[in-house]
């Protein structure tokens, strides 16, 4: 298996509005390294977190990062729990567990708010 799966499209299916393009973290490596050491992006990063990782779990952080990113963190329907702003050298617990976490460029969600639904289609999703 790959450890990426790129260029899927994320929409916001409560506001029916394109979130952005991102790609799907398929392994422990790729969901560790995340967007790190990126000096920008162009598409987004989603994050598959294991099952029954609960709150702490599917936290995140933000060593090494030279950009601030925009996240989300969605439960397993893909509804949005929490929504965050991070800057580098942060790490940060959502306030709900958390499936699935979109790592998107400052200002990427700005339209998107807890509790929409999002869709994404990739196969591991």
């Amino acid at each position: 298996m790959p450890d990426y799966q790129d260029g899927f499209l994320i929409i916001n299916k409560t506001k029916q509005r394109k979130v952005g393009y991102a790609d799907m973290a398929n392994s422990f490596i790729s969901r560790f390294m995340g967007l790190m050491l990126k000096g920008g992006i162009e598409r987004g990063l989603v994050l598959k977190i294991p099952e029954g990782r609960g709150r702490r779990g599917s936290g995140i952080h933000m060593f090494f990062m030279r950009i601030p990113l925009d996240v989300l963190f969605l439960d397993e329907g893909k509804v949005v729990v929490d929504k965050v702003h991070l800057k580098p050298w942060q790490m940060y617990n959502p306030r709900e567990p958390a499936r699935f976490v979109v790592e998107l460029e400052k200002g990427a969600s700005s339209g998107t708010e807890i509790g929409d639904k999002l869709d994404f289609t990739c196969e591991l999703a």
